[in-house]
């Protein structure tokens, strides 16, 4: 008899575990809380008619765009920026001669 002890043991606390983790469910139905009454409610009020009337603004226009004023800094910088590439295509139009073409 004492052969069967540690199995019945075994069962026993399994039996256990399964009857405290059905205690601690709940038996609400999902279905009971989504009634045609409160799930078409919102429904409905979402397609109630609109009243207002569109406004214009008199203010905007398909062609408003941001004038381009390009800023001081910007403006030196690029200024420099050519000036060294003008003296960079000077200097090598002055060091070297244009290579002849590949026959």
């Amino acid at each position: 008899m004492t052969k069967f002890a540690p199995p019945i043991a075994a069962l026993a606390v399994l039996a256990g575990g399964a009857l405290m983790l059905a205690a601690c469910g709940s038996s609400d139905d999902a279905s009971t809380e989504a009634s045609a009454d409160t799930v078409e409610m919102p429904a409905d009020s979402a397609l109630a008619p609109v009243t207002d009337t569109p406004l214009a603004d008199p203010t905007a226009t398909a062609t408003d765009a941001p004038a381009a004023v390009p800023e001081p800094a910007t403006t030196a910088a690029a200024d420099a920026a050519a000036d060294v590439a003008a003296k960079a295509v000077e200097a090598a139009g002055e060091d070297e001669k244009a290579p002849a073409p590949a026959q």
